[in-house]
């Protein structure tokens, strides 16, 4: 089984990426393997763009990354109750490659925030979007206050409750 997994965020110390390596360590025999939105970096999307750039390699190989996946973890960070911009950005440019951007891939969500809200806004948002292009949302989850709830030396979710509800998920994800 190969996970694909990366978090909605460019931060390079970003709270969702490790909640994303957490979570994809915990599906058993599987091969992981880590993406980072700044390898996949373009200029803001616009038809005047895409015009101009046509269809960017960056934009093909995040596609191409995406299909080789079994499964998809992806840990949504929240700007403003929404999906980040650097999210969106390669979201928007891949999705004029392949409007199925995410190929039906079972999808597990999962995000977290340093307040309470744990990114709850931005799975509400892509509950909406994501399933119009190509997103198999098979579950999600999300830490609330993560400087709480997480352990970052250790790299897992210190809290028992929430690890043990991502675990119970994980264990009975089924694609």
């Amino acid at each position: 089984m190969r996970i694909i997994a990366f978090a909605g965020s460019s931060s390079k110390n970003s709270i969702n990426k490790k909640l994303a390596i957490y979570t994809a360590s915990l599906f058993k025999k599987a091969d992981v393997e880590i993406l980072d939105l700044n390898d996949y970096e373009l200029p803001l999307f616009s038809v005047d763009k895409e015009a101009e750039l046509g269809k960017p390699e960056l934009a093909k190989k995040f596609l191409e990354k995406l299909a080789s996946a079994d499964i998809l973890v992806l840990s949504l960070a929240e700007h403003n109750a929404g999906l980040t911009a650097a999210f969106k950005n390669i979201y928007d440019w891949a999705s004029r490659q392949d409007k199925v951007v995410f190929q039906e891939k079972p999808m597990l969500l999962t995000a977290t925030s340093p307040g309470r809200g744990g990114g709850r806004n931005a799975i509400e948002a892509a509950k909406i979007s994501l399933p119009k292009y190509g997103g198999n949302i098979k579950e999600t989850f999300f830490l609330p206050s993560f400087n709480e709830n997480f352990d970052i030396e250790k790299g897992q979710i210190s809290n028992e409750e929430f690890d043990n509800q991502l675990r119970e998920i994980v264990a009975n994800f089924s694609i």
